[in-house]
């Protein structure tokens, strides 16, 4: 009979270093074995991997992992920056975009949204001492869930 888990979120907020995205990842894989998730541990690091890497790369100041614990086996990866611009082909109504084969880059959102049961973005207003910004999410879901 599976357990009912409270929710729970983690917000782990990193600096403009390139081993910003490394720690985020090392963090996540550390919650999801702390929470008996770690059979989710492959596909949400690689969303949170691509996530992370679109923040550090396209944008110019802190950014910050955020995980939330759901209902048997559902994870929320989410990494937030300050920049309100959305990521082409992020949006729900957006199609792929075609990537080269020789490409070096642009793959990543489309393996977020192959890899997620779900995804979105939430753009957010400056509001006081609220930075604004988008939140990138994706929610996993473990595949041994009843």
């Amino acid at each position: 009979m599976p357990t009912v888990s409270k929710p729970w979120t983690y917000t782990l907020h990193l600096p403009r270093d390139p081993r910003a995205p490394g720690i985020a990842r090392a963090t996540l894989r550390t919650v999801l074995a702390a929470h008996g998730l770690s059979s989710l541990t492959p596909t949400a690091e690689l969303v949170a991997a691509e996530l992370l890497a679109n923040a550090h790369l396209h944008t110019t100041g802190p950014y910050a992992l955020r995980l939330l614990g759901r209902e048997s086996g559902r994870l929320t990866v989410g990494v937030w920056d300050g920049d309100p611009r959305v990521p082409s082909g992020f949006t729900a109504d957006a199609a792929p975009m075609a990537v080269s084969e020789e490409a070096e880059s642009g793959r990543g959102l489309h393996l977020v949204r192959a890899c997620a049961d779900s995804w979105g973005v939430s753009v957010l207003r400056e509001l006081g001492a609220s930075r604004g910004g988008k939140l990138l999410w994706a929610d996993c879901q473990s595949g041994d869930v009843m």
